[in-house]
């Protein structure tokens, strides 16, 4: 994959529309990533995912796991990293946490000008 590719694939999932306070189900999450309900569990359960409001993801069952509309973009990004370097869950998880890192110190440094 090329810079320029790598440049557009990271515009077009930080300009995916958020529905705010809105959760989605596993399915929906997987229909919205283009993954299986399968491929999410395992990430929720390697910990490179997380539902929203669950003390620990073990303790409730995958189908009353709600996910926020980030998750949308987290989830795509990992899958593109994953299938795109051909990286590892965590390695990929690691990276997204950097991109989303990086984001906040731009709008944070965007405020400051």
């Amino acid at each position: 994959m090329k810079h320029s590719d790598i440049s557009a694939w990271m515009v077009a999932a930080e300009s995916v529309e958020l529905w705010g306070e809105d959760t989605l189900t596993l399915e929906q999450l997987a229909q919205a990533c283009n993954r299986t309900a399968q491929w999410l569990t395992s990430r929720v359960h390697a910990g490179v995912l997380t539902p929203t409001a669950c003390a620990s993801a073990e303790e409730v069952q995958s189908e009353q796991w709600r996910f926020s509309s980030a998750a949308v973009v987290r989830a795509r990004r990992v899958s593109e990293l994953e299938r795109c370097f051909d990286a590892d869950p965590q390695l990929a998880a690691l990276t997204v946490d950097l991109m989303e890192e990086v984001a906040l110190l731009r709008n944070r440094l965007h405020m400051l000008d």
